[in-house]
């Protein structure tokens, strides 16, 4: 195992310990972190929600993080795959058409919305499921990476699906947060 997937893998332990922490506060009834100044300023608004959805929220919050790691993650190991095999046009000479056009396309909408611009890196631009495509279209370069492209494929078609409630504030049933750490393990175990 490489570095970069030492370090992601250090990540996702952090998160695991602040998820057991989180549950020992919870048994507890106060506080064993550290609050962020900035939580303090949003609890002008947080305390006018329902309880039951702020405790719903800080139980998605978990699989959110893991999931903002995983995502991020991905997107700079395609990048730095790609500029390491292809070069610095690595995104006009490794990423099919559609999928830069589409990346193009979000990103003018963010600028014509007046948004802050999320990134300089067009790979942020691309969805989850294209960064798939983009491993596939390129298999010579990421057949070293991976032990088995065809079980990416799938790992990562498990965890799209499992996006969406995660990205559109629903929760997840308890099967589908399995089903999560499972996808997370299958991921990782196809790491060369």
């Amino acid at each position: 195992m490489d570095v970069s997937d030492q370090i992601k893998l250090f990540g996702l332990n952090n998160l695991a310990i602040e998820a057991e922490l989180k549950k020992v506060e919870k048994k507890l009834g106060f506080p064993v972190r550290v609050v962020d100044e900035l939580e303090d300023k949003d609890n002008e608004f947080y305390p006018q929600f329902p309880e039951h959805i702020r405790r719903e929220a800080q139980e998605m919050a978990r699989h959110y993080e893991i999931f903002y790691c995983l995502e991020t993650s991905i997107r700079q190991l395609i990048g730095d795959r790609l500029k390491e095999e292809i070069g610095p046009d690595w995104w006009n000479r490794g990423v099919p058409e559609n999928i830069r056009n589409n990346a193009e396309a979000n990103r003018r909408r963010e600028s014509e919305m007046a948004m802050t611009p999320r990134s300089d890196e067009m790979i942020d631009f691309t969805t989850f499921g294209e960064l798939g495509q983009i491993i596939s279209a390129n298999a010579e370069i990421f057949g070293d990476t991976f032990r088995d492209l065809k079980a990416v494929s799938r790992v990562l078609m498990y965890l799209n699906n499992l996006r969406a409630p995660i990205a559109h504030c629903c929760p997840l049933a308890e099967d589908e947060v399995s089903r999560l750490r499972i996808s997370l393990k299958d991921w990782f175990r196809q790491m060369s």
